[in-house]
């Protein structure tokens, strides 16, 4: 009974830890159900459904206009046609009925133009879209490998405190024995209390870094899996992070597609200074028209050119300002473009200077726990003071967040790279549309 027992405890132990690593949540699962929620994002799929909607509007302009109207009132007359019938004015129930519809041939380019005009605007909401998606992963991963350190910090300064009351133990039988001095108790005393507002602080931190958790992703964070950077991703220099960036960001993307849309934008402003031609169908029913009594009913198919000769310089100015705001475009694409490079540089940098540290914070690392190690064996067989045994101590605890720092900095900047080339939620597995 007792080894079924056993048995059975250890089954419900191992489903325990099974069903624990489980649900733990990946930064893949936290990058989509951010992206699914997230307001910007959202904002940007509205403004770029709202765009598409444009460029049907504008594909209006090739299908024909039909236009009915309808009238019935009366009408007093007074005209050749009433006096010579012998009314000085007449008075009459009059009624009105037409169909008309237009087709039109060429209006100057202006349709086909503001048709490429909006269709490089999806095109630009669709980039900045991604852009904003990129960020956001970013982010999501910036507070989730925040939270993962800060707990690691935190397993740290409770592993240090635990370190200080087994130290203080020995310190204080020493003394209550009669052979340790005093000024040693006192001393440990003043370092376990530092210990425990390190656990204090580190605690505060973890809050802080959950709370950011929660505001960024939706929830707050239970069980994290730390990721791992995929092998064979990062570009290979800072000049093919470059080209990439360049190819690739859709910031910049959405940027050139602006320009795109002010060139369209600046052929289209052109229109008005070339004929417009449109076809004509027409069909009325009038009844009791100008004092004259009886039905009129016309039909019409007529081909009409209209051609503007002067508009008090208005379509000339709006050629103008479409130029200047052509330019300006231009000069937005090149100021995305210097920052794009910019950030790719900033975060290669970074990735170059987090990788170069770690192994020398790895040789640190080690370096002090033998130490730390030596010196609590030496301590214990009274060749090593307690100073040096304290020492030591902390700076193995510093050496030890320093490593746990360095390697998330290098985490960080292999996706911040990525995302400088936007290829961040490539890198992750997430698919964006």
């Amino acid at each position: 009974m007792k080894k079924q027992q056993k048995f059975k405890n250890s089954l419900c132990i191992a489903l325990l830890i099974v069903a624990t690593d489980s649900s733990a949540v990946t930064l893949k699962q936290a990058v989509e159900q951010t992206l699914g929620t997230n307001p910007d994002i959202q904002i940007d799929v509205r403004e770029k459904n709202a765009r598409l909607e444009e460029v049907k509007q504008s594909r209006a302009g090739y299908l024909p206009k039909i236009d009915v109207s309808a009238g019935y009132g009366r009408e007093i007359s007074n005209n050749p046609t009433t006096r010579t019938a012998g009314f000085n004015s007449r008075s009459l129930h009059r009624g009105e009925a037409a169909v008309e519809i237009t087709q039109n041939l060429y209006d100057g380019l202006a349709t086909k133009y503001d048709i490429d005009r909006q269709t490089a605007r999806v095109r630009s909401a669709h980039f900045s879209g991604l852009g904003t998606s990129e960020q956001t992963t970013l982010r999501v991963i910036e507070v989730y490998l925040d939270v993962m350190r800060q707990r690691e910090f935190l397993s740290q300064s409770k592993a240090n405190l635990t370190a200080h009351q087994l130290t203080q133990k020995q310190v204080k039988a020493r003394s209550d024995a009669g052979v340790g001095r005093g000024s040693d108790l006192d001393q440990v005393n003043g370092r376990l209390a530092l210990a425990r507002t390190n656990v204090i602080a580190d605690e505060s931190n973890l809050r802080d870094a959950e709370t950011n958790y929660m505001r960024v992703v939706g929830n707050l964070p239970e069980d994290l899996s730390k990721p791992e950077f995929p092998n064979g991703r990062l570009p290979s220099s800072l000049n093919d992070s470059v080209t990439k960036a360049e190819t690739n960001h859709p910031v910049l993307l959405s940027a050139k597609a602006d320009v795109d849309a002010a060139i369209n934008q600046h052929r289209a402003s052109k229109s008005p200074f070339r004929p417009r031609f449109d076809l004509e169908l027409g069909r009325t029913w009038n009844n009791n028209l100008d004092g004259v009594t009886g039905s009129n009913e016309d039909t019409t198919a007529m081909l009409r050119v209209r051609f503007n000769l002067l508009n008090g310089g208005a379509d000339l100015a709006r050629k103008n300002q479409t130029a200047q705001l052509l330019e300006e475009s231009k000069e937005v694409k090149n100021s995305t473009q210097r920052q794009v490079i910019e950030s790719i540089r900033l975060s290669w940098n970074a990735y170059n200077a987090a990788k170069s540290q770690l192994g020398y914070l790895q040789m640190h690392n080690d370096s002090s726990k033998k130490t730390r190690d030596a010196y609590k064996k030496q301590f214990e067989i009274g060749k090593r003071t307690l100073l040096d045994l304290l020492d030591t101590e902390n700076e193995y605890f510093e050496a030890k967040r320093a490593y746990i720092k360095g390697n998330y900095d290098k985490l960080f900047s292999q996706y911040r790279i990525m995302a400088g080339m936007g290829m961040l939620n490539n890198t992750i597995g997430v698919n964006m549309q």
